[in-house]
C-alpha cells in the first residue's frame, strides 16, 4: 500500500497511468471510464447535489461534477493530490486526512446527497470498509447514496478467478470488494458491473434509517 508520500510522488503521472490501463482493458483499471461515467450520471440526477469524494486524487471525476454545479467536499491524504485538485476546483472544500481513521473533523457534521469513492477504498480492510460505510451513511441526507467505483466482484469465487488469471500482476496489498459479503451488513446494496474486474457499488440511505 502506498503511504501519503507514495501518492505524492505518483500524483503527477497518475491520470496517464490509469488511462493506459483502461485503454488496454486490463486490470486494475479496465472499465475505469465507464465506472466514472456511471457515477457521474447518477449524481447528475439531482440538481446542485452536495457531494463528498473520499480519496478524490487529482479530481478527475470530482472536477466534472464541480463544473456541472455540484457542491464539492473531499478528503484525501496526499498534499500533492489536493494541490492538483484545488487548481481545477478552487471553490471546493478539500481536506487532508487518512480515511482509514474515518472522516476529518470538518466533515463530521456535514450532510451530503452523495458520497463517492473511486479506486480509493480498496486500501481499507473488509472490516474497516463496513465500519466506514456505517459512518458515511450517517452523513447522508434521506435517500442519499454511497457510490463506490472500484475493482469489485459479485462473489468471492469471481475475485479468486480473476486473481488466478492475473497471476503476478495481482496486487495483494489491495483489498477488493466482494458484493455478496457487503450485503450481509447492507442488504440494500446494489452492484452494476462495468468490466471483468470493476463495477459500481451503490448503498442508499432509506427514509428514517441511519
Amino acid at each position: 500500500m502506498l503511504d501519503n508520500r507514495g501518492f505524492d510522488l505518483w500524483a503527477d503521472g497518475y491520470d496517464a497511468a490509469v488511462g493506459l490501463s483502461d485503454e488496454e482493458d486490463r486490470y486494475p483499471f479496465a472499465g475505469y471510464k465507464n465506472v466514472l461515467g456511471g457515477i457521474f450520471q447518477e449524481v447528475m440526477t439531482k440538481e446542485n447535489a452536495c457531494v463528498l469524494d473520499i480519496g478524490f486524487g487529482t479530481g478527475t471525476l470530482t472536477t466534472k461534477l464541480y463544473e456541472n454545479g455540484c457542491v464539492i467536499y473531499g478528503q484525501d491524504f496526499s498534499e500533492r493530490m489536493i494541490e492538483l485538485a484545488k487548481e481545477k476546483m478552487p471553490d471546493a472544500n478539500l481536506y487532508q486526512g487518512d480515511f482509514s481513521k474515518g472522516l476529518v473533523q470538518e466533515l463530521k457534521d456535514c450532510k451530503f446527497d452523495f458520497i463517492i469513492g473511486t479506486y480509493s477504498l480498496h486500501h481499507l480492510t473488509d472490516e474497516q470498509k463496513i465500519g466506514f460505510f456505517s459512518e458515511l451513511i450517517d452523513r447522508l441526507n434521506e435517500y442519499g447514496k454511497i457510490l463506490i467505483g472500484d475493482v469489485a466482484f459479485e462473489t468471492r469465487e469471481d475475485l479468486e478467478k480473476c486473481k488466478a488469471e492475473e497471476g503476478s500482476d495481482w496486487d495483494d496489498d489491495e483489498i477488493y470488494f466482494v458484493v455478496e459479503e457487503i450485503k450481509k451488513s447492507f442488504p440494500q446494496v446494489r452492484f452494476e458491473q462495468k468490466s471483468y474486474c470493476s463495477g459500481i457499488i451503490m448503498i442508499e440511505k432509506m427514509c428514517g434509517k441511519r
